[in-house]
């Protein structure tokens, strides 16, 4: 497959590249964003993805997350997908912010006019990762994946949905029952339809008391998040996992809300948390 470079730039001594390429899950271009620390330059390296949230692109989370330093420092390979497939002509694509572009919620649609072009999950899990593996120095049986809000939501589906090819899985600030909050219920109605039962096996709360992470689990929420209540309910991902025993760091971070300031401030102990399970400490 045929990757197209839009830019490139030296960071922390490594390459800090966009790429954009056509999509067979999608149908579409997609873009993505990719950081090759030092170290990739002479050897292969583990890989940690990062799923960005609501109205985001791939460029969010490299220009504001201070994560390059960090991949340095642990000689990790950093991947960020774009959050949906754009200008793919479905009619209405751009109407709403939170459904449709940037609002992939990374599930893979069942509904006219959706399932022809956002399949996200498959593009995550399976598309993107063939690519990185077959284009760049990746050690492709260390990968992580980690994200933010939306991006958190997707993020724990994918690990515990596959924890076979994740070795460990975080969030910042997750969406951990979207079919339980006013985003989830919108996205899934129109990319799922409204039978709920197919919505469980991508909403975190559910897939964890089936299907459970062998590992443990780590999230960090502000509590001064104005989606905290509304949206985000990461009490009812901690009673789920108390029910099934599953391991669960929740860490309430007083004063921090839903911004990229939040996450900034606690991706050391993110990357580090993946670092080790990854084998890079």
């Amino acid at each position: 497959m045929v990757l197209e470079q839009i830019a490139e730039y030296k960071s922390f001594a490594g390459k800090l590249g966009f790429y954009s390429h056509q999509s067979q899950e999608c149908q579409t271009k997609m873009r993505f964003a990719i950081y090759l620390p030092p170290q990739a330059q002479t050897q292969t390296l583990p890989v940690i993805y990062f799923l960005s949230g609501l109205t985001c692109s791939e460029e969010n989370f490299m220009v504001k997350a201070g994560a390059q330093q960090l991949a340095a420092k642990y000689g990790i390979i950093l991947v960020t997908p774009d959050t949906s497939p754009r200008d793919t002509g479905i009619a209405g694509e751009d109407l709403s912010w939170d459904f449709g572009t940037g609002a992939s919620f990374y599930v893979d649609a069942t509904q006219t006019p959706w399932l022809h072009h956002y399949r996200m999950y498959s593009y995550v899990v399976e598309e993107l990762p063939a690519l990185i593996a077959n284009n760049f120095p990746v050690q492709t049986e260390k990968q992580s994946i980690f994200g933010h809000s939306m991006g958190g939501h997707g993020a724990l589906v994918c690990a515990m949905r596959n924890p076979e090819k994740y070795k460990s899985v975080s969030a910042f600030a997750p969406i951990v029952s979207p079919m339980r909050c006013p985003w989830g219920e919108k996205a899934f109605s129109g990319y799922l339809g409204e039978n709920r039962e197919t919505w469980r096996i991508y909403d975190a709360c559910e897939l964890v008391k089936e299907v459970g992470y062998p590992r443990p689990i780590l999230i960090d929420q502000g509590t001064a998040d104005k989606f905290l209540e509304t949206q985000l309910k990461p009490e009812l991902f901690a009673q789920a996992c108390q029910q099934v025993k599953q391991p669960l760091q929740l860490r309430y971070q007083e004063g921090y809300d839903h911004s990229y300031y939040f996450i900034a401030t606690f991706i050391d102990d993110h990357l580090r948390f993946h670092a080790e399970a990854l084998g890079c400490l």
